[in-house]
């Protein structure tokens, strides 16, 4: 064989095997989504290495050896801190591989450590090098592979969440390529043609590239048929949460659940992910603020209010939400991310005040970290966290803040002018909004007199009505349609980002400044708890599935009020009613006016007797009382007071619960049913049967019938539904409907 058919021949095992590595690179491509892979990257050059070091048929000693070096510091590189083939080095990893031997054993393969999984996957590249050698060059049978990555990119096309359109095209581009140059050169050994004999190979090579080309266009631009089954990949990930982002789904983009930045295209379905982004140790569930945003296109959000940021000190965070005509508590949190955070954001809760580092044990306050800088977005409340100039996620912080509670009447009755600047920026609306948008808001609100009244028309407007919160099958609004009048008119299925966007953009249309909010619900309680600083805090974990978006609205000399809208969340804010206040300035102003006509009054009986009492106990020198019968008489009043107080207190529960069942026998109405179903609620919170977040009521219900062993939770439940969002009120079964509540109250407090 002379230079030039070597050439030609070292060509086309090249070519060969190059489509070949490419093809196995298909393989690769969808795990760092579907199996949330973090360093594909370095398995990617492994693979390359192996592949290069295979073809140039190294000494097979040699070979193992490289393939084994890269291998070493591979894994050096990603798991073992220590000094490379030190004595520690070498310690850590017989650790490793005596650990996970054991596991192995023991057929616990989910025990695996990362180090050992990565590992064996690095081996599993050496050998497909070998073998993909050996099929390509040696044998020349490579339909097999092909037929394997064609069926691969398919399968994890249409059942994850892998968008595989691309992956295809490329499959059988290559796929042509690599059977039509085998099939040639199979060709030429058949009829014994040399390769030195071939002249002007593109003659050869144009007809094979024009088939692909051709091929490959017509398939793309050929009509296709539309699904003809539902899209699997929501199904499958409501079974297995936590995958990662990709296409799917009738209404959209399926996209992976947690914080983003961009909100310019809402819709579409999710996954959920529960994924770790931070724990927090805090006295309650608080609502984990990030950002708000302020301008709606009609398609999502966008922040028009970018201003140049202001650095703030940790000691003065300077954002605030309320002013000072709001009562507040002091409390203090701590909160601990993970390598999931991948937001360079401050998160905080309402209130927030001052920030503090930890020390090593994470427990108590210690100095603020120096290298560390927040830039401050005046408008939105972003806080950018900055280390050395370049944006960073803190690892942990403490935070102090005055959590806030809001006074009913004192939101009823603002009646101050907005200014002007929150009129210009939180009551903007697209131009081409529906009317029916407009309309809709008119008829919510008509009956209200004020604007906390009409912000909670507005939020229980979703639940009072036929709308779903679903996470899969959610619309993106096509051409020149609506984000907001599809949700409210059309589809009626949504997530936090329907309901709270719909919130807005109703409030906005009644002139009632409301923005829209970003950030985390409180998480799921760990049933842990920790001492930081003075007080004994409970440990919630936090999770990218926790994201969400809630409105707050603008109410003159009190400031922004959280509202939640979305179906099945409850508002975390604290409201009260000073009620007890109100009444005692009453009875106080009642008193002062009947002293007051007693001492204008000289014919009152009663004070001629006081009157004649006190002159007569002058005139026999008496002093009254003894002092000591006056504080024995005291504590014995005290001790009574607290006694009564302190059965009163654990009998709370019983008492209310027959105060209530007589109410629901005399009033079979909407508003008592409802009543006693969310006291029943408050009450299985107290006996540790707490509703979780994104839980629904049926699945809750469930899960107390479970406990009790019946199923009364769930009867009532639907009753409750029906009642709730139906508006059926069926009086023939109220006596049922009382009857599944007596018995569900009787085991709860039992």
């Amino acid at each position: 064989m002379n230079l030039s058919s070597v050439r030609q021949l070292n060509m086309y095992r090249i070519i060969i095997y190059i489509c070949g590595f490419l093809l196995f690179s298909e393989w690769l491509r969808p795990l760092e989504i579907i199996a949330d892979f973090n360093n594909v990257s370095i398995f990617f050059i492994y693979a390359a290495f192996c592949f290069f070091i295979s073809f140039i048929q190294l000494n097979g000693v040699i070979s193992i050896f490289l393939k084994l070096m890269g291998l070493v510091f591979i894994i050096d590189g990603l798991y073992i801190a220590e000094r490379i083939f030190s004595r520690n080095w070498f310690s850590v990893s017989y650790d490793q591989i005596i650990y996970n031997y054991q596991v192995i054993e023991s057929q616990q393969w989910w025990q695996m450590t990362p180090m050992f999984r990565s590992l064996l996957f690095l081996i599993l590249l050496w050998l497909m090098s070998y073998l993909l050698f050996y099929w390509f060059i040696v044998a020349k049978r490579m339909f097999i592979f092909v037929l394997l990555t064609i069926i691969y990119v398919t399968v994890v096309d249409t059942f994850t969440i892998y968008d595989g359109k691309w992956a295809i095209i490329r499959t059988f581009s290559l796929s042509m390529i690599a059977l039509g140059l085998a099939h040639f050169f199979k060709e030429m050994e058949k009829e014994s043609i040399s390769i030195g004999r071939i002249s002007k190979p593109y003659k050869w090579v144009l007809p094979l590239t024009g088939v692909i080309v051709l091929s490959s266009l017509f398939g793309y631009a050929s009509p296709k048929l539309t699904p003809q089954w539902p899209d699997p990949v929501p199904h499958i990930m409501s079974a297995n949460p936590g995958a990662g982002t990709g296409p799917g789904g009738n209404g959209g983009p399926v996209q992976k659940v947690g914080y983003g930045e961009n909100d310019s295209q809402l819709g579409g379905g999710f996954i959920q992910d529960d994924t770790p982004v931070f724990r927090a140790f805090a006295n309650d569930r608080q609502y984990w603020r990030i950002e708000s945003k302020d301008t709606y296109t009609g398609k999502g959000w966008e922040d028009t209010l970018d201003e140049e940021t202001s650095t703030v000190s940790p000691e003065d965070l300077e954002f605030e939400t309320f002013t000072n005509e709001v009562d507040t508590e002091e409390h203090i949190a701590l909160l601990d991310f993970t390598g999931a955070a991948n937001f360079n954001k401050l998160v905080y809760p309402y209130g927030a005040r001052t920030l503090h580092g930890t020390n090593e044990s994470g427990l108590s306050r210690s100095p603020f970290p120096s290298n560390i800088t927040l830039n401050l977005h005046e408008e939105t409340g972003e806080i950018d966290t900055v280390q050395n100039g370049n944006s960073t996620q803190m690892e942990e912080y403490m935070i102090e803040y005055n959590q806030p509670s809001f006074e009913y009447n004192q939101l009823r009755e603002v009646d101050a002018e907005d200014p002007q600047e929150i009129v210009e920026q939180y009551t903007q609306l697209p131009n081409d909004l529906p009317n029916r948008v407009i309309n809709l808001a008119d008829q919510i609100v008509e009956d209200e007199d004020n604007r906390y009244d009409q912000a909670k028309a507005v939020e229980s407007y979703f639940a009072a009505n036929d709308f779903e919160y679903d996470t899969e099958d959610v619309e993106v609004p096509e051409g020149n349609e609506d984000y907001v009048d599809q949700f409210l008119f059309d589809t009626k299925i949504g997530y936090c980002d329907n309901f709270s966007t719909s919130m807005v953009v109703l409030l906005r249309s009644q002139d009632i400044p409301a923005r829209w909010v970003k950030g985390f619900t409180g998480g799921e309680p760990m049933n842990q708890t920790a001492p930081i600083g003075d007080e004994e805090l409970s440990i919630y974990e936090v999770t990218s599935g926790n994201a969400h978006s809630w409105v707050e609205v603008y109410f003159p000399e009190v400031g922004w009020v959280p509202f939640e809208p979305t179906k099945g969340f409850s508002n975390n804010t604290d409201f009260h009613l000073d009620v007890e206040e109100s009444e005692g300035e009453s009875t106080s102003d009642e008193n002062d006016e009947a002293a007051n006509q007693d001492e204008n009054d000289p014919e009152n009986p009663s004070q001629a007797a006081q009157q004649e009492n006190a002159e007569s106990d002058n005139e026999n020198g008496a002093s009254g009382i003894n002092n000591d019968n006056n504080y024995t008489a005291l504590w014995v009043t005290l001790g009574i007071v607290t006694v009564i107080a302190t059965i009163l207190y654990f009998i709370r529960h019983r008492l209310m619960a027959v105060y209530i069942n007589r109410k629901l026998r005399k009033n079979q109405d909407r508003d008592t049913f409802e009543k006693a179903y969310l006291f029943l609620l408050k009450l299985l919170e107290n006996r540790d049967l707490k509703r979780h977040d994104n839980q629904t009521l049926r699945d809750y219900a469930r899960k107390v019938d479970d406990h009790y062993q019946n199923n009364d939770m769930r009867q009532l439940t639907n009753h409750y539904e029906r009642m709730l969002y139906r508006n059926e009120n069926d009086n023939s079964q109220m006596k049922k409907v009382t009857e599944l509540w007596e018995n569900l109250i009787k085991n709860t407090l039992s």
